[in-house]
């Protein structure tokens, strides 16, 4: 089942429970949905606080936090955390701990049985007896600082959301915080973030449907000789202090039988897709980040700028904070700000008082199937019977009885066919040496994130480093998801970083590489063959360019060590970086507009293939003709340059549906992303590649020119349903819209009026795939925007009060709350607005000062 459609199955079944709130209460402007508005003036007292501490919250609600210690600053963080977001993070636990079936009954449980099965909660318990003594103290304050603010509330107190699903589950009572309930939350981050895990399933699907060359141009390799990389050649020394072999860096494309399992995996897929994505998941989730040194500034020193690009939804992911000793030293090192997660202390990015940082997706191969012959409680390794390792879980549902789980792992991990029915049959007739075994195999999955590691460490660190050195020393702790970190400071330096658990997979004996399709788990030579060293991780810095972009495209050119084969093509990174270098001295507004920027670089390309097209019906042609005189850009409102962008996504829409999806599958068909993009910059120069020809068409094989023209027929007629006849008056904006939805009330299935409390839009976007100001959509599902920027922030190095910065929705996670969306519109506008850090600019700002004392429990 789909995520929405288990919400909107859980919602249908409270429809008439929210009818009658909505009767009774009025909902709106009543003490129904005001009751659990946090107190944010005054005084409170908390539990366990040895000094008091202040919380001043600006005109958004943003807090600063001032502590004596670090320990009553974490306690204060999970305190104010838990005043505004508490039900998205109770959420955010169960389904990480791979109990939602607690809460929305049986619609949740193959969900937990995937979860369960890999064991996020597990391997949680087991990182936290690994972090250092000062990590564990900082996850327990924090923890005490959440359970301080539940104490005594009843569930309707906390949050809106309670109250509804009280009526269907009257005994639910929420649960203390755990240290484990913070760092599980890292392993949905990991897994919404991997890399390759879709498109190895999406290989094995199509696997004996194309040809081999086929497969080739779906996955073309890194354009570097358009598109740059984040480090130029010879930024990096590839083989200094290696240690260890990395394998090649390549993937042979398989030959000989086609495996007969396309409905097996059709069905993986589908069972995999009811773990809810928590941050977004899928070919667009990335991020933008660049930084330039004080000679391409304006002030002389640094400027940093970084917006992530996650999935759409009310409250937005990221919550954003300062965290600040009244004394930095030794004994309280922290005065840091930027964006944080609700359930995980500390600041994740941002800046301290030194330094700052930004994230991207490096998205490294972490995941591979392995194929696995099971007998009983045994499977076969190198020639011998191994013992499984087996445990037993059980899985509590709402309404229901509990449901007892066996799990099975082998060397490699999990063993998911046990759990998802479907995927046992993923194993018959697999590809064995590249030919179609007629054996049944069990599938295991390898994940880096299955094994402990110490990523909140290296989290704390990063926002206590002082220099460049430091920040590299904390990111050796880094261990998922690998993200590309980016690096500036007060002295004038900038550096890049790549971190991260990441596999070496050496040769096999036909001298393929295990992860492009199911390994034979029964020889160990397709094990990973240990991690890649972090000494042997690219970095630089001050590199001679004077400045640094890093937006998921290919980190070098070097073919070690391998780190994944499915880069983002770089589009975004090049429109960057030509920003920057059309810019001679950059300034915070120059790097807002960047931020801003609505360019789509592969359009040039395609445009000019589209005009090569002799068009005789006048209709059409009255169309096309907007594509002469465009600028590439897509913006939203009654101006030609939304016209043009209007007509050419349609196109662009139609040439994604004609080329790849009249062959993918429907669960795996193109999004029109920027992969896909690449793709067709490749076809353009083949023009009777199979990829042209429609499939739907028997007996006619389509070239190039042929869909090309066709796509702009469809797209003329499709805009004229839905925007009128006069090509002049389309608006980007009338098709490309967001709706920012609740996870667990903003479903189609509840009442309208329940919808308009919770959600928020839709709202006209500029943008798309592929452009730095990332409003991307689904070509495969139509033009509404499902992914786009969570936050931006800009850095400025010289002076920390000229920095910037904006999130998604708002700070607060209740509903008709004044902080609930009031960041939507600087958002939508890619607007940011100051972002006050010294302590006389946060004085200034606060509108809303409590101050927290020290209590007792009750």
């Amino acid at each position: 089942m789909s995520r929405l459609g288990l919400a909107r199955r859980l919602l249908l079944v409270l429809v008439v429970v929210v009818l009658v709130f909505a009767l009774a209460a009025g909902i709106y402007g009543t003490n129904f949905v005001r009751k659990s508005f946090p107190q944010v003036d005054g005084t409170l007292a908390v539990a366990g606080l040895s000094a008091p501490v202040t919380v001043s919250r600006d005109d958004r609600g943003i807090p600063t936090i001032v502590a004596d210690t670090p320990m009553d600053l974490f306690r204060a963080q999970g305190y104010v955390h838990a005043q505004d977001r508490f039900f998205e993070m109770d959420l955010r636990r169960h389904v990480t701990a791979g109990r939602l079936a607690e809460l929305v009954g049986e619609d949740g449980l193959e969900s937990d049985k995937v979860i369960r099965t890999m064991g996020w909660r597990r391997v949680a318990e087991q990182e936290l007896g690994q972090l250092s003594s000062a990590t564990r103290q900082y996850l327990q304050a924090y923890a005490d600082g959440v359970n301080a603010y539940l104490e005594g509330k009843a569930e309707d107190e906390v949050a809106v959301e309670y109250a509804i699903l009280g009526q269907r589950l009257p005994d639910y009572r929420i649960e203390k915080w755990t240290p484990v309930d913070s760092l599980a939350w890292i392993k949905a981050m990991a897994w919404d973030l991997r890399s390759d895990y879709t498109d190895e399933l999406r290989r094995a699907r199509i696997f004996g449907r194309v040809s081999a060359d086929q497969i080739r141009d779906l996955y073309p390799p890194f354009p570097a000789e358009q598109n740059p990389p984040i480090l130029a050649p010879g930024q990096w020394p590839a083989t200094a202090g290696r240690t260890t072999p990395t394998g090649n860096s390549r993937r042979a494309t398989p030959s000989g039988a086609p495996p007969r399992i396309d409905r097996a995996y059709a069905a993986t897929i589908r069972a995999l897709d009811a773990i809810p994505d928590l941050i977004g998941a899928g070919e667009n989730v990335g991020s933008n980040s660049w930084v330039v040194s004080g000679a391409r500034s304006s002030t002389g020193k640094p400027l940093l700028a970084n917006d992530t690009h996650l999935g759409v939804a009310i409250p937005g992911v990221w919550y954003q904070a300062t965290l600040r000793c009244r004394q930095v030293d030794a004994d309280c090192p922290f005065d840091v700000s930027g964006f944080s997660f609700s359930g995980v202390p500390g600041i994740v990015i941002g800046h301290n008082d030194t330094i700052a940082w930004s994230y991207t997706n490096l998205a490294p191969d972490v995941t591979d199937f392995y194929l696995e012959q099971v007998d009983g409680v045994s499977y076969l390794r190198d020639g011998e019977q191994e013992p499984l390792t087996i445990r037993t879980e059980t899985l509590n549902v709402a309404g229901g009885d509990p449901v007892s789980l066996t799990v099975r792992e082998t060397v490699h991990g999990p063993i998911l066919s046990d759990v998802i029915e479907s995927l046992a049959s993923a194993g018959d007739n697999a590809p064995v040496d590249g030919r179609a075994d007629q054996a049944a195999y069990a599938v295991s999955l390898a994940w880096t994130a299955l094994r402990p590691g110490k990523t909140m460490d290296a989290l704390f660190a990063i926002d206590q480093a002082r220099s460049f050195e430091d920040f590299r020393e904390a990111a050796r702790d880094f261990a998922v998801p690998s993200q590309n970190l980016l690096y500036a400071d007060t002295a004038g330096h900038i550096g890049y970083q790549a971190p991260g658990m990441i596999p070496i997979r050496e040769l096999s004996a036909d001298g393929a590489q295990t992860g492009l399709l199911p390994a034979k788990g029964w020889e160990s030579e397709w094990d990973w063959k240990e991690f890649v060293p972090f000494e042997q991780l690219p970095w630089v810095l001050d590199p001679p360019s004077g400045y640094l972009v890093a937006a998921n495209q290919a980190v070098t050119t070097s073919d070690t060590p391998f780190l994944t084969s499915e880069w983002d093509p770089g589009f975004r990174a090049k429109r960057i970086g030509d920003l920057i270098t059309a810019t001679p001295k950059l300034t915070v507004a120059d790097m807002a507009r960047i931020q801003g920027d609505t360019r789509n670089e592969f359009a040039p390309q395609l445009v000019k293939a589209l005009l090569a097209i002799k068009v005789n019906d006048a209709f059409v042609a009255e169309a096309q003709d907007l594509l002469r005189d465009w600028d590439f850009t897509n913006p939203i409102g009654a101006n030609r340059e939304s016209a043009a962008a209007a007509y050419y996504n349609a196109v662009w829409s139609s040439i994604v549906t004609l080329t790849f999806n009249d062959e993918l599958p429907p669960d795996v068909a193109a999004s029109g992303g920027s992969t896909s993009m690449q793709s067709v910059a490749v076809l353009l120069g083949k023009p009777k590649s199979l990829w042209w020809d429609d499939r739907k068409t028997a007996g006619v094989v389509e070239t190039r020119d042929e869909i090309l023209r066709q796509a702009l027929v469809t797209a003329r007629d499709d805009l004229t349903r839905k925007l009128g006849k006069n090509p002049q008056k389309w608006d980007w904006g009338q098709l490309h819209e967001v709706t920012l939805r609740h996870k667990v009330l903003g479903g189609e299935g509840v009442p309208g009026f329940v919808r308009w409390l919770v959600n928020a839009g839709p709202y006209a976007v500029p943008g798309g795939s592929g452009i730095v100001n990332a409003f991307g959509w689904d070509a495969s599902a139509g033009y509404a925007s499902n992914w786009a920027p969570a936050m931006r922030m800009i850095v400025d190095l010289a002076d920390f009060d000229d920095s910037a910065w904006s999130g998604q929705t708002g700070q607060s996670g209740h509903p008709r709350h004044a902080h609930y969306r009031d960041q939507i519109e600087d958002w939508r506008a890619a607007r940011t607005r100051p972002w006050p850090f010294s302590a006389a600019a946060v004085e200034e700002a606060g509108t809303d000062v409590l101050t927290l004392t020290p209590g007792t429990s009750s």
